[in-house]
């Protein structure tokens, strides 16, 4: 009543001592009512001229485009929607106002006045935003700019009225007051910007409004600006930081066209890892006092704190005031009902409550976006540099050290471990906040409750207390499932890397069974911890009952009456305590996860690493001497006492050749690696003068393009280049592949053969040039001609003035040496030159005695095999002539090449909104989805019982003391403590139907992908990444196992508590539905102009996560090649720019979140603000005052639930694309079966062994070139076929063929004239046996990788280790058969390991044994024996052997000669060796001629 009189006394009085026309309010109302009126006209009309007029000109302005745009544009049209949204409110007042009071002529002008308004300036807006956006113009139109320079003009003199009845009558009605300052502003703004400010370029727009528009402002995506352009929160204003308007013009990209990272622009220098890195190093030293290998876990902390530290103390002060903000709604709700109930202190007591309950909900939002934030920002800040540290110390690791760690649990530290130090800034504030807001609580109990308070209190700590427990038991599950993991992952990585092997041994299900059983301990512990998780939940949802049950009931023994406005204070309060409450077990768990990883990461940082100091590094020309080694003694194990080497004495002068040989396991390799530093020196001194490259047994390369690995970091000199490649023999090569050196190699060099690898690793040295060499063994892998092109060109050629060490078997090699060193049982046993080891050295004269054996076989062959080939029947029809096959085949080969392509494709992204059948998928992958109804109609039942005992609560008390209450007290509690059990047992079994569907559907998912991996195609592997298979297999699937449950409980949990709040405050005021449908309507517009962005965000980041795995993985195999080269910089550089690449994604899915929410949160304080309005302008006793408390009661959580019912959306979109990934892995494409019942061939086939090829074409992939193509030929069963050919020619391309690792384009094979495409894989490799090129050995022992099926007795396994030579040095060891094996056979020299893969097809015993150059890595010595080996146990089979050394293939009846996936050749070897113009011969001729210069002096002797 007194607002009414007030308002119609200042309506008449305001104009007083102006002109009488003047001081007429119905005068001037009508004068502004015509005004917006005529406004409104005209710009309708300019409206329908400008579309008239642009439809007139379509025809040939199409293209031409707006150059420039209005500064302040966009602010412009959020302030013209602004008074829009103003007006809209007056109205609303205006009419709710008047609407008890009666009305009058003056009344409803000045409500039509208010609506005129607001139709004028939502009209600006549509102007603004359809017309005037696509305009050419430069100035605003003349209508606008005259139109505000009167609006502005009026304002003012409105204001001026105002202040002059103010200071005459002492007071000043805010309802003239408060509009006439907004307009007055605004009218300011645009004029200044409607007559002062000039256009600028659309280029230069760096902000964007508070609601972003439809231009991406620079950032169209014609032409992705991402890569080259910084973040705009770089130099964002500080009305931009606040609202997050930054965001706009990535979110409007991601709007109309699916983002790639290039539009996503680069971090800010500080929260990029090149800005927090060092920060983190030079803390982390500091702390340690300069000892960087003595971690602890406190230094760790304090090195990520001071590096995130700005976002630490910011986050802070933001989760301070949004503690204070939270609590001023509970602690002002018990004046709100008295005052509802008609008890007035002061007038425009209301508003002033309103205005309190808003500033305080928009304190509180703001501070809380802002806080989760900066969390985020600082915790990706911590893991960038943590994952970076990681990294270099997986540079610079000792031996020893990665033996102690395998490369699958160094991976886990970055993907999981430093993943969660980064997440535990969402819980950093948590324990102090607790600490705030319970304090804050009991303050507000106290002042309605009295000494109940304290009862509170004693409820509050003992809930916390029952978290000790459930922390503790959380923790060692946690800490159990890491471990679990660890293994798991450890065995999938070693069996991704080795996938072929097992596919060729026909063993991938038993290793399959392996990974699962790993996974059966791992969801032992899973199951442990989520039952776990779930109790409490249960316990933490039902502690606000708990706690308001103890305080009411206190209240009641002491006597403090209840009354509604108190209790629904208190219940207020319970649940703002809630949330601390029931985060405390997740943040205490969280702080045991993030302690456990901390200990972890801290652990490995402290490993050893390689001795620094090992080598002396002399500048280039200062020495005589390239390398000195003086009473060298070296181990592998630094703390050992007995040498692996011993007594190394070595004086190599600059410009020497030094050849190293020895027979397996003497120590070659290893001398190598004491010079490269790579070998803990137990005494002595070494020094190397100059640079120096590497070129390890094993060959290293990494996925990329050709020329990449052979620059290796340098710049391009097209000459020097050209001259390496010609010396490597690559050229030939590079014109074959479809990309030449552009082609992308595959992961581990997947796509090349092991010669062309090993020529690619050599020319990567020779690029170096570097000034000492070390070869090890480089020429093992390559075929005679070219081995002895590799040797003339490169260590004779380009690196004739080079000093060069080279580790060889092949005795050819040595003549050429300034000095040879013999290598046995880790000593220096011989040196000299190569006549002097003649005359004087034993063990020298063991190897090459050997040698001049197999030499003496080529003298001796042409008799033996001409004899041999008589006696084979039915020889001339399947000896073919080589013009014939060339020709034949030749002709077809342009028709079928077809398409060129690269093998490693770009990882699979699914575009676009995930697919509602990725939801359905996964609730009904657990029993059908049969949980979910029941699931749901406990989270209602809960609901409904929640709000139901709060009403009950407010009903059943008195409003104030006056009035008696309308239950007894023990009805009161009893009814409350029923409600609140009943409430429990629906949450109960929520959780626990939510953990058993959740675990249930991530164990059927795991096994279904796994299956599906373990049965795809060689080809899946080749041209896929392990870090893509292992991101799938740790992160997707951790996040299946712990997060996508809870997520997508949450989201339908929370829309269920959502239509409960809705639901209450419509009971007390249906009206809130005029602006909740509204507000509803913009949310969810907002949420789907949001959504494209993110969910496209989110898919980046797991595609940009999978580079960071694989370069570590790479990095850590290869870390001995890149140490060599001093290129770990550049490596860390590298590795840098893929963290960040996967920051980048992360960092903008944070802003785009608080983007959003900001404006819900802004959206659900307009609904709550109206519903406050709204319940403050009811007349007294229109509404009982308990209900409406009810209410507003929860209306305070409003925001929160829109907001979280959002965000769960978001984030259940963000984690359901692990599904989405895990379920593409579910779909791969399978190999043929592994068994066809129906076509099982007899046990004992093969029994003779003959192999056909009928015009065999086969390609590696659809879109790659034919690599066989078209052969036809027969392998006698029961003989010995030799495949000889250059490096590339599709040798080991026709075994995999042979073995369907690869399947024919076209043509067929078979194996005693059974089709091998018409049975089953398994039937068909396991009854072949090969040695593979690569020797493989698995962690484990040496009984398990030699019988992994477990089919042999240990007598059987001991025999097949005599015979490979290998029993000795088992029967060494102290496990014996059980000694261990570490990860990839480390602990064995690769001889070893290709005698251990010997031993495996002597168990075998197959009628088909194929052997693919497997004699490459041993001395000549030991070749011989295993040939011999070869020719006792497999004379009867049907042994095929593709061979480097022309000495292996020597005695086989026939010899296949392949050239460019043709037969060049085949025949007997001594009918080819017949015609001396064959290839066939010529390899024979120049493979004697080169070693019997070797040997010009032995029959001296």
């Amino acid at each position: 009543m007194e607002i009414a009189k007030g308002m119609s006394v200042f309506q008449s009085l305001r104009y007083v001592g102006v002109d009488e026309s003047l001081r007429n309010p119905i005068f001037l109302r009508v004068i502004s009512c015509s005004l917006h009126l005529g406004l409104f006209l005209v710009i309708l009309g300019l409206c329908c001229w400008n579309t008239i007029r642009r439809d007139n000109n379509a025809g040939h302005k199409q293209s031409s485009t707006r150059n420039a745009r209005f500064l302040y544009y966009k602010s412009t049209l959020f302030c013209s929607i602004g008074l829009a949204i103003f007006s809209f409110v007056l109205c609303l007042l205006a009419h709710f106002y008047w609407y008890r009071n009666g009305w009058s002529e003056e009344k409803i002008i000045t409500l039509l006045d208010f609506a005129l308004k607001l139709l004028a300036w939502l009209s600006i807006s549509v102007f603004l935003h359809t017309q005037f956006l696509n305009s050419c113009e430069t100035k605003y139109p003349l209508v606008l700019r005259v139109w505000w320079g009167l609006f502005f003009f009026v304002s003012c003199y409105c204001l001026v009225i105002d202040l002059v009845y103010g200071e005459k009558n002492q007071s000043l009605p805010t309802q003239f007051c408060i509009p006439d300052v907004v307009f007055t502003l605004m009218g300011l703004f645009f004029c200044f910007v409607g007559f002062i400010v000039k256009t600028e370029s659309e280029e230069n727009m760096l902000q964007e409004p508070l609601l972003n528009g439809s231009v991406a402002n620079g950032m169209d995506s014609k032409k992705s600006t991402g890569d080259q352009t910084v973040t705009p929160y770089a130099n964002a204003n500080i009305f931009s930081l606040f609202t997050f308007s930054w965001m706009g013009p990535l979110i409007s990209v991601g709007n109309k066209k699916p983002l790639d990272l290039e539009d996503v622009p680069q971090l800010h220098f500080d929260d990029s890892v090149k800005g927090s890195f060092p920060i983190f190093r030079e803390k982390l030293e500091s702390v340690g006092g300069g000892n960087s290998n003595r971690v602890t876990t406190f230094m760790l902390v304090k090195a990520l704190v001071f590096t995130a530290r700005k976002e630490i103390v910011l986050s802070a002060l933001f989760v301070l005031l949004y503690a204070l903000a939270s609590f001023v709604g509970p602690y002002l709700i018990d004046t709100l009902v008295q005052y509802l109930n008609g008890k007035r202190d002061f007038d425009n007591e209301g508003y002033v409550l309103v205005a309190a309950f808003f500033v305080a909900k928009l304190v509180e939002c703001l501070a809380q976006r802002h806080w989760f934030f900066k969390v985020q920002q600082g915790g990706y800040r911590a893991r960038a540099a943590l994952v970076s540290k990681i990294y270099n110390k997986g540079l610079t690791l000792s031996c020893q050290s990665k033996q102690s760690h395998t490369s699958g649990e160094i991976i886990n530290f970055m993907t999981v471990d430093a993943e969660r130090i980064g997440d535990f800034g969402w819980y950093m504030h948590d324990p102090w906040m607790v600490i705030i807001q319970v304090a804050l609580a009991l303050v507000i109990l106290y002042k309605n409750l009295g000494l109940a308070a304290i009862a509170a209190f004693v409820a509050t700590i003992i809930v916390m207390l029952a978290n000790i427990p459930l922390g503790s038991l959380q923790e060692k599950f946690q800490e159990k499932l890491m471990e679990s993991k660890d293994r798991r992952m450890k065995a999938t990585s070693e069996v991704l890397r080795n996938m072929r092997i097992l596919k060729l041994q026909a063993w991938e299900m038993k290793f399959l069974s392996r990974i699962l059983d790993l996974r059966t301990t791992e969801a032992g512990w899973l199951m442990k911890y989520v039952y776990t998780s779930a109790m409490t939940t249960f316990v933490f949802w039902v502690a606000p009952t708990f706690v308001s049950v103890t305080t009411f009931g206190a209240a009641m023994l002491m006597g403090i009456p209840l009354e509604s406005g108190k209790i629904l204070s208190a219940l207020a309060t319970f649940r703002i305590l809630q949330e601390p409450i029931y985060n405390l077990p997740d943040t205490i768990s969280m702080i045991a996860q993030t302690k456990v990883s901390l200990d972890r990461i801290a652990s490995f940082l402290s490993l050893d690493d390689l001795q620094p100091d090992v080598i002396e590094k002399l500048p280039k020309g200062s020495s005589d001497e390239a390398i000195e080694i003086v009473g060298g003694n070296f181990a592998w194990d630094a703390s050992t006492s007995t040498p692996l080497l011993k007594d190394v004495n070595l004086r190599v002068l600059n410009g020497m050749r030094v050849a190293i040989c020895g027979t397996v396991g003497s120590g070659k390799s290893s001398l190598l690696s004491s010079i490269l530093g790579e070998m803990p020196k137990l005494s002595g001194t070494i020094k190397l003068s100059g640079t120096k490259a590497y070129v390890a047994q094993s060959p290293w390369i990494q996925s990329g393009k050709i020329e990449e690995n052979i620059l290796f970091g340098k710049e391009m000199q097209r000459e020097k280049y050209d001259k390496v490649l010609e010396a490597c023999s690559l050229k030939k090569d590079l014109e074959i592949l479809s990309f030449g050196d552009q082609t992308e190699i595959g992961e581990r060099g997947i796509n090349l053969s092991g010669g062309q690898k090993q020529r690619i690793q050599i020319a990567r040295a020779l690029y170096q040039d570097a000034d000492v060499y070390l070869f090890d063994d480089p020429f093992s892998a390559v075929d005679a001609h070219t081995g002895s092109h590799l040797f003339s060109e490169c260590i004779m050629g380009l690196l004739n003035s080079k000093t060069v060490l080279y580790v060889t078997h092949q005795v050819e090699f040595l003549p050429a040496a300034d000095l040879i060193l013999v290598m046995k049982d880790g000593r220096i046993s011989e040196t000299g030159k190569y006549n002097d080891l003649l005359k004087l050295g034993s063990d020298f004269m063991e190897l090459v005695g050997a040698h001049q054996e197999a030499l003496t076989a080529i003298d001796t062959v042409k008799g033996e095999a001409l004899r041999k080939s008589e006696e084979m029947t039915g020889d001339n029809t399947n000896v073919q002539k080589d013009k014939n096959i060339s020709d034949g085949q030749n002709g077809k080969v342009d028709d079928i090449v077809g398409t060129k392509g690269q093998i490693v494709q770009e990882e699979e992204r699914e575009k676009g909104s995930v697919g509602f059948s990725v939801y359905w998928k996964y609730i009904t992958t657990a029993y059908g989805g049969a949980l979910v109804p029941f699931m749901l109609l406990a989270q209602v039942g809960f609901q409904l019982l929640q709000i139901g005992s709060n009403y009950w609560m407010a009903w059943a008390t008195p409003v104030s003391k006056s009035e008696p209450p309308p239950v007894g007290s023990s009805t009161l509690i009893i009814v409350y403590v029923a409600l609140g059990i009943a409430s429990a047992l629906c949450i109960l079994a929520r959780t626990m139907l939510l953990v058993t569907a959740g675990y249930k559907t991530a164990s059927l998912l795991f096994h279904k992908m796994h299956l599906c991996i373990f049965r795809a195609p060689m080809s899946f592997f080749d041209a896929t990444p392990s870090g893509r298979i292992l991101n799938r297999a740790s992160t997707d699937q951790s996040a299946i196992d712990l997060n996508v449950p809870i997520q997508v409980g949450s989201f339908a949990f929370t829309i269920i508590q959502l239509l409960g709040i809705i639901g209450v405050m419509s009971q007390v005021a249906w009206q809130v539905f005029i602006v909740f449908i509204p507000v509803i309507a913009v949310c969810i517009w907002l949420e789907q102009y949001y959504i494209p962005s993110a969910r496209e965000l989110a898919r980046l980041n797991g595609t940009c996560k999978a580079p960071v795995i694989q370069h570590f993985a790479e990095t850590i195999s290869g870390s001995s090649t890149i140490r060599s080269f001093d290129q770990e910089s550049r490596f860390q550089d590298t590795s840098m720019k893929l963290i960040d690449n996967y920051s980048r994604p992360k960092f903008h899915i944070a802003a785009a979140m608080e983007w959003l929410c900001l404006r819900l949160d802004m959206l659900s304080l307009i609904t709550f603000a109206f519903s406050l309005i709204f319940l403050i302008s009811l007349p007294v006793g229109t509404i009982d005052p308990s209900v409406a408390g009810l209410a507003v009661t929860y209306g305070l959580n409003l925001n929160i639930i829109q907001a979280r019912v959002v965000w769960n959306l978001c984030m259940m979109e963000n984690k359901i694309i692990s599904v989405e990934r895990i379920l593409q892995y579910t779909a791969l494409p399978s190999e043929s079966p592994l068994i066809i019942e129906s076509n099982r061939p007899d046990p004992n086939w093969p029994s003779c062994g003959e192999v056909d090829f009928s015009n065999l074409q086969v390609r590696y992939a659809p879109h790659m070139p034919l690599v066989l193509r078209g052969l036809t030929c027969t392998f006698f069963g029961g003989k010995k076929t030799g495949i000889v050919g250059r490096t590339g020619s599709g040798k080991s391309t026709l075994i995999q063929t042979l073995f369907r690792i690869v399947e024919p384009a076209a043509g067929q094979i078979k194996i005693d004239g059974i089709s091998i495409s018409s049975i089953g894989l398994h039937d068909l490799r396991s009854r072949l046996s090969i040695i593979p090129q690569d020797p493989t050995m698995f962690e484990g022992t040496v009984r398990s990788n030699l019988d992994p099926l477990e089919e042999y007795s240990d007598e059987q396994i001991w025999e097949a280790l005599d015979k490979c030579q290998l029993g000795e040095e088992v029967r060494k060891k102290e496990g014996k058969l059980y000694s261990t094996v570490s990860e990839n056979g480390e602990n064995w020299s690769v001889g070893q390991r290709q005698l251990v893969c010997l031993g495996r097809v002597l168990l075998k015993k197959s009628k088909v044994l194929v052997l693919d150059e497997a004699t490459a890595s041993v001395d000549t010595a030991t070749d011989n024996l295993i040939q011999q080996t070869l020719r006792l146990h497999f004379s009867d089979s049907t042994v095929i052997t593709i061979a480097h050394r022309i000495t292996s293939v020597l005695d086989s009846d026939m010899v296949l000669l392949l050239d460019h996936g043709l037969i060049a050749e085949y025949g007997t070897p001594a009918r080819l060796l017949e015609n001396e113009s064959s290839l066939f011969a010529k390899l024979v001729a120049e493979y004697s001629m080169r070693s019997n210069s070797s040997f010009e002096n032995v029959s001296d002797m």
